[in-house]
């Protein structure tokens, strides 16, 4: 069997270019040139040895530690603290068990891996090392995923197995029984720094927080004492000083919130039995209103109405659930209280027809129907959405199998975003589908797409090596350059400058990383002028934008902190391209692609391109809501832009981002930027918002 074993991990690694450094009974040391490779191999060889047919009642399970660093080598071993690291995470693991260190972690945050997701298991002191390790496990489809603890010790644990309740009055229990904390700033202060646990939480922000516009002199003197104390209830490595101010380092599990969002990932996938279960369990969570003692305090109320919005979420999946089970029935009373409550809620209402109507109650479905467009039309003007009627024709015409719709964003989500829109206050920041650019560039050039992870990144730097610069360029000028139809988002971006003009506010700031003019066009088609600012990948340059004005004319801006009178959004509507863009005019003077992925490292090494940035639009970046369509993990050039302008804090203020069908892995991208995740069609989102436009002008 031990032999058995050994071929199977040595075929599984070495398909993956995993080099056999050292091995020790049935224990073995690999080597691989990516972080992705390892994990890949890692997990083909846990599917093989979960496959391979055993002798009666056998079966071998191993358990897998990884790290990402540096090794030293000498006389061909590999030794080193890297080397000792992941030795020191495969011990803590049991047979199965796939472990990764932070840095492995991060790295491959940065892919999509197919079937695979990270989980992050907190922190652990692991022997001989002086600082606690956050640990991930690679949790992968069809095989186990649920494993005892660790094996490091209790007091590994950064925050000694405290548990954190925010869903509710703040809480904190260790061993079951809760910590006596001080008086109600410093339980503030608490709250705070748990709403950004893992994120440093700057001493301004705290204090502002703590005594309002007007903070008393001696208020740092006080924030210091409260974080004193904290250190004596809580202990010393909990709450850590990291300059501008503070960091609570938790396991993210021991947080009543991250373990809603945990169960609700989970619960996406699973079997409906099961989701219907977790979703229980998530809900059960609540203790009663969040951060109830702080419902007067303004440095909560974003966070109570965010985790109010998360509990009817979790309720409208948890009673789409039992629907999808056969329980119609049984969710009927609760439905209809739950209706009265949130009258404008489409969701519910949808839930509460389709109960009804399962449970052999069609004109009880209808008048709900009916009722529902009564109060649509009298608080707001508007009709029910397409989906609603679309299930009132159902079942007026007796269809059978009806089920339940995909989760639609609430009605709250649109009427925030227009308003806030119609305050001038959003920047919508706009995607490019590149699949197809890609494609023809491969081809075009014969790229030799031997693993089939051709992006257009990696298509670009094979060309700019292979054929030069100016090959690449000539044909994204030829493939770019065509008059490509504007998009439904396009044409409804293109519509607002008249209802803004109206309200006598400036115009809009959209920033793209598209390199196509479909944008353009839905301002020309709309009679809407426009100027436009764009990044300068290549050439003497390179590193700043350039400004082309309305009548096609570009000029360099060389002082961007100075560059305020020649570009005003109270004159045009201004389009931001981060990554460059394709030039109509015969010179292509300002022609430039942030492509290949030499262009991304430069993109990455650039001291500030939030700085390159003229003054006046980069005010209105730091002041305003964000609203991100056409993105998703795949788009590494998305997190680049988000870590050049705004670094690993939050958005300042409340954004979202549109996303179909988006994977649990892309949520928690999301959530870690504090921006809501609206799951819809583009086209279905961009109808819905024009309506609510509409009805709110």
């Amino acid at each position: 069997m031990l032999s058995e074993h050994r071929r199977l991990l040595q075929e599984t690694f070495a398909r993956y270019g995993g080099e056999e450094i050292d091995n020790q009974g049935d224990a073995f040391f690999y080597v691989f040139s990516r972080a992705r490779a390892a994990a890949e191999a890692a997990v083909d060889a846990q599917r093989a040895l979960n496959a391979y047919e055993w002798p009666e009642g056998a079966q071998i399970h191993v358990r897998m530690g990884m790290h990402t660093g540096e090794s030293a080598v000498s006389e061909g071993r590999h030794h080193g603290i890297g080397v000792h690291r992941a030795a020191r995470i495969m011990a803590t693991g049991h047979g199965g068990q796939v472990l990764l260190s932070q840095a492995t972690a991060s790295v491959l945050s940065d892919d999509e891996l197919d079937g695979i997701t990270l989980r992050d298991l907190g922190e652990h002191l692991l022997k001989d090392m002086n600082r606690p390790e956050r640990i991930h496990q690679l949790v992968v489809e069809g095989l186990p995923s649920e494993f005892p603890p660790l094996r490091a010790g209790e007091s590994g644990r950064a925050d000694n197995g405290l548990r954190f309740s925010l869903l509710g009055p703040l809480e904190v229990r260790s061993e079951g029984s809760p910590v006596q904390l001080g008086g109600p700033k410093q339980r503030a202060l608490l709250a705070l720094l748990l709403v950004d646990a893992g994120r440093t939480v700057s001493t301004d922000r705290l204090i502002d927080a703590l005594w309002g516009e007007h903070p008393p002199r001696t208020a740092a003197t006080s924030l210091q004492n409260f974080v004193s104390q904290l250190r004596k209830q809580l202990g010393p490595d909990l709450l850590v000083t990291k300059p501008p101010g503070y960091l609570l380092r938790i396991d993210p599990l021991h947080l009543d919130v991250n373990r809603v969002h945990a169960l609700l990932a989970e619960a996406r996938d699973a079997p409906v039995a099961e989701r219907a279960a977790k979703l229980r369990e998530a809900i059960d969570m609540w203790r009663g209103p969040p951060l109830e003692e702080f419902a007067f305090e303004a440095f909560a109320e974003g966070e109570i109405a965010r985790l109010g919005e998360l509990r009817l979420n979790l309720l409208e999946e948890r009673i789409e659930a039992d629907i999808e089970a056969g329980r119609s029935g049984e969710v009927v009373a609760e439905l209809e209280a739950l209706v009265g409550q949130h009258p404008l809620r489409e969701r519910f209402r949808e839930q509460l027809m389709l109960a009804l109507y399962q449970s052999g109650r069609q004109a009880e479905a209808l008048e709900a129907f009916q009722e529902g467009r009564r109060v649509l039309v009298d608080e707001l003007g508007i009709d029910p959405s397409p989906r609603l009627k679309q299930l009132h024709g159902a079942i007026l015409r007796q269809e059978v199998g009806i089920e339940a719709a995909r989760a639609a964003p609430a009605q709250d989500h649109f009427e925030d975003v227009v308003e806030t829109m119609l305050q001038g206050r959003v920047v919508p920041v706009l995607g490019a589908d590149v699949a197809e650019l890609t494609v023809r560039l491969a081809e075009r050039f014969g790229y030799p797409d031997d693993d089939g992870a051709a992006t257009l990144p990696r298509v670009a730097q094979y060309i700019a090596v292979m054929k030069g610069s100016g090959p690449l360029y000539d044909e994204l000028h030829e493939l770019l350059g065509a008059d490509l139809p504007p998009t439904p988002i396009h044409r409804f971006f293109a519509a607002l400058p008249a209802l803004l003009r109206e309200r006598g506010l400036p115009h809009q700031l959209l920033v793209t990383t598209s390199y196509d003019t479909a944008l353009e066009r839905a301002f020309e088609e709309a009679g809407e002028t426009f100027e436009i600012v764009s990044y300068l990948a290549a050439g003497r340059n390179r590193g700043r934008f350039c400004h082309i004005g309305t009548d096609g004319n570009g000029r360099l801006i060389e002082q961007p902190n100075t560059y305020a009178t020649e570009l005003s959004l109270e004159r045009n509507t201004v389009i931001l391209k981060l990554h460059g863009q394709v030039e109509r005019t015969p010179g292509r003077e300002w022609e430039s692609f942030v492509v290949t992925e030499d262009d991304y490292i430069d993109y990455l090494t650039e001291t500030d391109v939030a700085a390159a940035v003229p003054v006046g639009l980069a005010a209105t970046l730091r002041r305003s809501h964000f609203l991100f369509l056409g993105y998703t993990m795949a788009d590494w050039n998305l997190r680049v832009v988000l870590h050049r302008l705004w670094g690993d804090q939050p958005l300042t203020y409340r954004s979202w981002a549109v996303q179909p069908e988006a994977k649990p892995l892309e949520r928690e991208f999301w959530h870690r930027r504090d921006v809501e995740v609206v799951e819809l069609a583009f086209e279905e989102y961009a109808e819905t918002l024009g309506r609510f436009v509409a009805a709110g002008t």
